[in-house]
């Protein structure tokens, strides 16, 4: 069974085509990413109406690209799958449009796919997939989260953000810094050159005894500290970076071991933008060595937005039986949810368009 995902939720649009035959993990076949980082760093930051009208420009040129790839012609895909939510509205009723529209012109079902499990699910991507249960940090955008995820379509929030994530943290924090977009790879590079404890920054409810999180008052403490420096600021600014990303990892890989702790879990799952950060990873394969917990990350490449993800969520729920084409080929009516918990999933098992 042949999977096309198509990705739209912010300021990537990727499309990627997996087999998702028998029972194995599907297999990827081809995909292809436009990034618009250029079109958004004179703005400094994304500008939706403008990723809106980029991905309309982008996603067919991209999904002849990987049916080229694959060397297999859109009358051979079996499914069309695409994000649904959470994004920016606009981005995602570009992705949605296109999927329906395409569906229908080739009599195809269409499927919804939630951003988030195609994270959740993309190490299994890797060479090193994971096996059920473990224990996810997601840790992509706007979102950072702990889950315990027993199957597909089965997950457990442990804990979550209570204001800004920890992607937030690394980009509003950059921006203060006069760090250009995107910010957070901007920051990780720079505090290679810095003593992460040059500053004393706060490390919010690393000690509150559950396994929440909150950047928003480490983001007030760097402006404040980049205020006393004032034009000490240039000279300083690589501890700054430093520091910073110390704090927000001694959070993250903490909270991230609580919860391993708690469920007595032994493989652990971090995927997501932040999930590339080196020093994370540093820190997470040390900690879990120590205690005897396997770690999956997905590829580099997939670490960022990406239709693979898309493809290979959607063809996981279709070998798990969570999803009933049937339904799927109704109708091509469809919505999208720019805001989307996770664990409404389990009340929609059919996803349909």
């Amino acid at each position: 069974m042949l999977v096309l995902g198509i990705e739209s939720s912010c300021d990537e649009t990727g499309v990627a085509l997996v087999d998702a035959s028998g029972q194995n993990v599907p297999r990827l076949l081809s995909h292809a990413l436009f990034s618009q980082i250029d079109m958004h760093q004179a703005y400094g930051g994304v500008v939706p109406e403008l990723a809106s009208r980029d991905h309309i420009r982008r996603v067919l040129p991209l999904t002849r690209e990987v049916m080229q790839g694959a060397q297999r012609s859109l009358a051979e895909v079996d499914v069309i799958a695409y994000t649904r939510g959470p994004g920016l509205a606009g981005a995602l009723l570009v992705g949605a449009g296109v999927a329906c529209s395409l569906a229908a012109s080739l009599g195809k079902p269409v499927m919804g796919v939630h951003h988030l499990e195609g994270h959740l699910l993309s190490p299994f991507l890797s060479a090193d997939p994971p096996e059920f249960p473990f224990v996810a940090l997601l840790v992509s955008g706007g979102h950072t989260q702990l889950m315990r995820v027993d199957r597909v379509g089965s997950y457990e929030l442990l804990g979550e953000t209570i204001d800004d994530a920890a992607g937030e943290a690394f980009d509003k924090s950059a921006k203060l810094m006069g760090l250009p977009y995107p910010g957070g790879p901007h920051l990780s590079k720079l505090a290679l050159g810095g003593d992460g404890a040059a500053f004393k920054l706060p490390r919010p409810l690393l000690h509150s005894g559950n396994l929440d999180f909150s950047f928003a008052g480490l983001k007030t403490a760097v402006l404040t500290q980049a205020k006393k420096l004032g034009a000490e600021l240039d000279s300083r600014k690589a501890d700054l970076a430093a520091s910073t990303q110390a704090a927000i990892v001694e959070v993250l890989v903490k909270k991230t071991l609580a919860a391993m702790s708690q469920t007595g879990l032994k493989r652990l799952v971090v995927a997501g933008g932040v999930g590339a950060n080196a020093l994370l990873r540093g820190q997470l394969n040390a900690a879990c060595k120590q205690r005897g917990i396997r770690v999956h990350y997905p590829e580099l490449e997939f670490c960022t937005d990406n239709g693979a993800m898309i493809a290979l969520a959607a063809g996981m729920r279709l070998q798990a039986g969570l999803v009933n084409l049937q339904v799927l080929q109704k109708g091509y009516t469809f919505d999208v949810k720019p805001r989307w918990n996770l664990a409404e999933l389990q009340r929609e098992p059919a996803l349909a368009g």
